[in-house]
């Protein structure tokens, strides 16, 4: 169980969501940002399809805007089920990170590499 990506599906949908209810977006500027908090692994193959799946389940509204350097940007917004989503994944980030914590309360083991 040493492959982070089982972790990193279930919570990057919700971390995505969170980026685009600060403000509307852009596809580069969402993997940036990732990057920028921690998912150095992030890359536009894995962020724009889900973006797509999110789109399509109307979660997320998107609308086509000119870019200062070259073609259009599809910047990204919340649907009113995108916010109600954002916070069910908070509401059960914070009851599963609790649980976690409590179990690993007295743990202390370090990873040698």
């Amino acid at each position: 169980m040493n492959d982070k990506s089982q972790l990193l599906k279930g919570t990057l949908e919700g971390c995505i969501l969170k980026i685009i209810s600060d403000g509307e977006t852009y596809g580069y500027e969402i993997v940036s940002k990732l990057r920028e908090y921690g998912f150095t692994d992030s890359t536009e193959g894995t962020i724009y399809p889900l973006l797509t799946r999110l789109e399509k389940k109307d979660i997320l509204k998107s609308v086509k805007k000119e870019s200062p350097l070259g073609p259009q940007r599809k910047y990204y917004s919340l649907s009113e089920q995108g916010a109600k989503e954002l916070k069910v994944f908070y509401n059960n980030w914070i009851e599963f990170k609790d649980i976690v914590d409590k179990i690993f309360l007295n743990y202390g083991g370090e990873i040698n590499e």
